[in-house]
């Protein structure tokens, strides 16, 4: 039923439980894990709000795609950990929601798992996040937010 499983990951506990979820459905469906995290290119005015700290200065969207690319990495070891396999992933820049559902649309994928808000939602959760919300609504395959 499920061959391609795509996770959205940001770094939220509410990606870790989405993480979590796919890889029991991996395992149960023998199927292909796919971890995506997207980062949002900043102007230099936004940059310097961001939350993002690194040792080194760098341009924005480098220090982004760094970011994003340890949040892939934990991402992929941690699924490791807990007993998936066949584990690819992928670090894009660009408006999350897009990507997203680009990427799932490019790679064929037949099911996308994310948490039902991120790390850019509210402090408690109380709302749908706006990325996850879009990706269900724009995407045509099955879109399961945990």
């Amino acid at each position: 039923m499920f061959k391609k499983i795509l996770v959205a990951v940001d770094g939220s506990q509410a990606a870790v439980k989405a993480l979590d979820t796919a890889i029991e459905l991996q395992k149960f469906l023998d199927a292909e894990l796919y971890l995506i995290c997207v980062f949002k290119h900043h102007s230099l005015g936004e940059a310097s709000l961001s939350m993002i700290r690194t040792s080194h200065p760098q341009i924005p969207d480098e220090a982004l795609k760094e970011h994003a690319t340890e949040v892939v990495e934990f991402a992929k070891s941690y699924a490791q950990e807990h007993g998936a396999t066949k584990i690819r992933g992928f670090v894009k820049g660009g408006r999350p929601s897009k990507t997203i559902v680009k990427f799932a649309k490019d790679k064929a994928i037949d099911l996308i798992v994310m948490g039902s808000c991120g790390a850019d939602s509210d402090k408690d959760g109380m709302i749908l996040g706006s990325v996850s919300h879009r990706v269900a609504s724009m995407t045509k395959c099955p879109t399961l937010l945990v």
